[in-house]
């Protein structure tokens, strides 16, 4: 047990430089795309979010979405499915717990 622990010890400084150099450049790219991607919305795009929820919804009542390509479908699925699984996460941080409410 001991020879572990002192290899351990050797080891440990090189492993934690490498952990670092491997980890730095990934986090610069997270951080460069998290500051681009996860602020609030400012008030100048508010319009054009109201706009693209009433011509949404305008597609729904005329029938036009049924002329989507493959892609197009497929594209704002997964953005509706993005929105549904942050919605559920933030559910679940609320509640601080995955399963039912403390009541």
């Amino acid at each position: 047990m001991a020879k572990f622990i002192r290899n351990f010890a050797e080891k440990a400084p090189s492993m934690v430089a490498a952990a670092v150099t491997y980890s730095k450049p990934r986090l610069a790219t997270f951080w460069h795309y998290a500051k681009v991607e996860l602020v609030p919305p400012t008030p100048a795009e508010i319009p054009t979010a109201i706009q693209s929820v009433k011509k949404i919804i305008q597609s729904a009542k005329t029938g036009s979405f049924k002329h989507l390509t493959v892609k197009e479908a497929v594209l704002n699925g997964l953005v509706a499915t993005e929105v549904w699984m942050w919605f559920y996460i933030g559910e679940i941080i609320g509640k601080r717990g995955i399963v039912g409410c403390d009541v």
